[in-house]
């Protein structure tokens, strides 16, 4: 790793500053506009979490009248952090979404700290997990009748689809973006049918409404609970700040950062809460709880012999959601990198393809050994805990931002009551579980945090840093053809 120049903070550049390093002219290319923008929040946000965390919510509300409210509460939190990222975009309009806005406000420890959870666990974490949630789906057609499909299988094709989008996404950001766009436009379409379906048995009178006086009946009151239901609710909606992450090859940033959130996140609100609507029709609570996979059950009661629709539905969906997260998550490791935060490799993208080739590797690898012990139910509580964490962290950036500087370049402002109130949220939902309900993930989380500050100290703060680096960089810069760049403008 290099020294990085804004170790103390002291001398990093003001939000809505830019800087410059590396090869002129060789810059990440601006091939994301609005609909593709629109595309990518929607798809990262639409994956496997509406077609399995809709039964994580009701087990921990209790009841089915109070997770809908979970659900709708859910889109407007992420409306609201989402209109937040945008402001920030627009002050500090680089790549690496809260690492470079934590970067800019609190300086080098705490966006150190950022890289050191999100790149080594939280996105490939991300990636391996909905990697392994489209490995069931795809797989389930080939095993009829199973309860529970062969954990090796599941992980070869897991890591299958994992190095399919290392080839796609090493290969052009266009094509990425095209397989984006597509897999989007499946992944809506496929909810419009489980809307549609369950119209279509209220309307035939084969619903199940004889709960609907108890519809509120058992729900709970404990903020432990009540902060899980929204860990599952939320990481359906995960990935609503994944454009912040690409803002420097998003055409016309400032405009577009604004109105991709506005359209996508309503959008996919409104599908969200129609869908679980569709599934109470469908299936009674009972039933609901007692599913292995809730949207293939709904399918086997409503679609019939077309019922394998429903898992290559999810399967094209989760595909769509780990190509977002793969895309995302490789520009936080390429923007960290060109901060010194990370092993300079990481900062270079390929003289022809224009692609940062060393992140996606090094995601990629890393997703791969999290593929061998991999678990989606420890995942989520993990990640969104992580996830959550950092966005307080963010929202803060934005408050200090307000209060510290007076004149910042703002091209878009939302009110100061807004970050205020996703702090307070954040706070909730990192605090209240963990008070109320303590797992043992959230103490490997704390003690891998801890171990950042270690990290931090002894690469940065003490310079133990190898010296056969720079020799092995030079020969994997001639491997892999990639070079230095500028930040893109």
């Amino acid at each position: 790793m290099e020294r990085s120049e804004e170790r103390d903070g002291s001398d990093r550049p003001a939000a809505g500053q830019e800087q410059s390093s590396g090869a002129p002219g060789l810059a990440l290319k601006r091939e994301i506009g609005l609909w593709s923008a629109v595309s990518m929040t929607a798809g990262c946000m639409i994956g496997s979490g509406i077609f399995m965390s809709p039964q994580g919510v009701l087990v921990y509300m209790g009841s089915p009248g109070a997770s809908l409210v979970v659900w709708a509460t859910c889109g407007l939190l992420a409306m609201m952090g989402a209109l937040c990222y945008a402001e920030l975009g627009s002050l500090v309009p680089e790549s690496g979404g809260d690492y470079a806005y934590i970067l800019r406000t609190f300086g080098s420890l705490p966006a150190f700290l950022v890289i050191y959870t999100f790149v080594l666990v939280a996105k490939p974490a991300a990636i391996t997990a909905v990697s392994l949630s489209f490995a069931e789906y795809a797989l389930a057609p080939f095993y009829p009748g199973c309860s529970s499909l062969p954990q090796i299988m599941v992980k070869i094709v897991a890591s299958s689809c994992i190095l399919l989008l290392l080839l796609i996404n090493f290969w052009s950001s266009r094509m990425s973006t095209v397989v984006m766009n597509v897999c989007t436009a499946a992944k809506v379409f496929s909810l419009l049918v489980i809307v549609v379906g369950g119209a279509v048995v209220l309307a035939q009178g084969r619903s199940r409404t004889e709960s609907l006086p108890f519809t509120f009946h058992n729900t709970t009151q404990q903020a432990g609970r009540i902060g899980m239901a929204f860990y599952q609710g939320l990481w359906s909606f995960d990935g609503w700040n994944n454009i912040n992450m690409v803002v420097e090859e998003l055409k016309n940033p400032k405009r577009n950062l604004v109105w991709a959130v506005m359209i996508a996140i309503p959008l996919v609100t409104i599908l969200y809460v129609l869908v679980n609507i569709s599934y109470l029709l469908v299936m009674s609570p009972s039933e609901i709880l007692s599913s292995d996979a809730m949207a293939v059950s709904w399918g086997n009661q409503v679609l019939g012999s077309w019922a394998w629709l429903v898992p290559l539905a999810v399967a094209l969906s989760t595909f769509g959601t780990v190509n977002g997260s793969f895309f995302s998550g490789s520009r936080l490791c390429f923007a960290a990198a060109r901060e010194g935060h990370m092993p300079q490799l990481m900062s270079m993208i390929h003289v022809h393809r224009l692609t940062p080739a060393p992140a996606m590797v090094f995601t990629t690898a890393v997703a791969l050994v999290l593929l061998i012990p991999g678990d989606f139910g420890t995942f989520v509580n993990l990640l969104s805990f992580l996830s959550w964490l950092t966005s307080g962290t963010t929202f803060g950036c934005l408050l200090y931002l307000r209060i510290k500087t007076k004149n910042l370049p703002h091209t878009y402002k939302v009110p100061t009551f807004i970050p205020a109130f996703m702090l307070l949220v954040s706070l909730y939902l990192v605090l209240a579980p963990v008070i109320d309900n303590p797992q043992v993930e959230f103490l490997y989380i704390f003690c891998f945090l801890l171990s950042g500050f270690l990290v931090y100290f002894l690469l940065f703060h003490f310079r133990c840093q190898s010296k056969c680096m720079q020799v092995a960089t030079m020969h994997l810069q001639l491997l892999l053809e990639v070079a230095p760049t500028t930040k893109g403008h």
